[in-house]
């Protein structure tokens, strides 16, 4: 089983990671984990345990964790979003098909408010964007 450990091991937490290192090549044969590192995800700040120095392989190999986990971040959020769509278009059939007075009058306020906001940022933002490209253009 050893043999088939990485050297490394992240432990996910909100913000990032915490870095061990694992040993395995000690008297009890025992799995060790080594705390070396704190990462942060988003700024993608590295802070190294205690007094330790981290080697430029540990250096290399954050570094890389760091940049594919924000990748993995990024493509989870397209994804939670276009669940959100998905999700927006059943409870438009909820809605439509299901729904009792009851039930939309318990959601209804939130729903409306909600779309409200959503519809006024993405409203902005497509400006925004619109504006940026028009001045990029002349």
């Amino acid at each position: 089983m050893s043999g088939d450990l990485p050297e490394y091991f992240f432990r996910i937490r909100e913000n990032g990671a915490v870095v061990f290192r694992i040993d395995t090549e000690n008297r009890q044969r025992r799995i060790e984990m080594e705390e070396i590192a704190v990462v942060n995800v988003k700024n993608g700040n590295v802070k190294p345990h205690g007094d330790r120095k981290l080697s430029p392989e540990e250096t290399r190999l954050i570094a890389k964790w760091t940049t594919e986990r924000q990748a993995l971040l990024a493509e989870r959020d397209i994804d939670d979003i276009l669940r959100a769509v998905d999700h927006m278009n059943m409870t438009t059939q909820w809605v439509q098909t299901r729904a009792t007075d009851a039930q939309l009058e318990q959601v209804t306020d939130n729903l409306l408010l909600s779309m409200h906001d959503l519809r006024t940022v993405l409203v902005r933002k497509k400006a925004e964007r619109i504006m940026k490209a028009e001045e990029a253009e002349g």
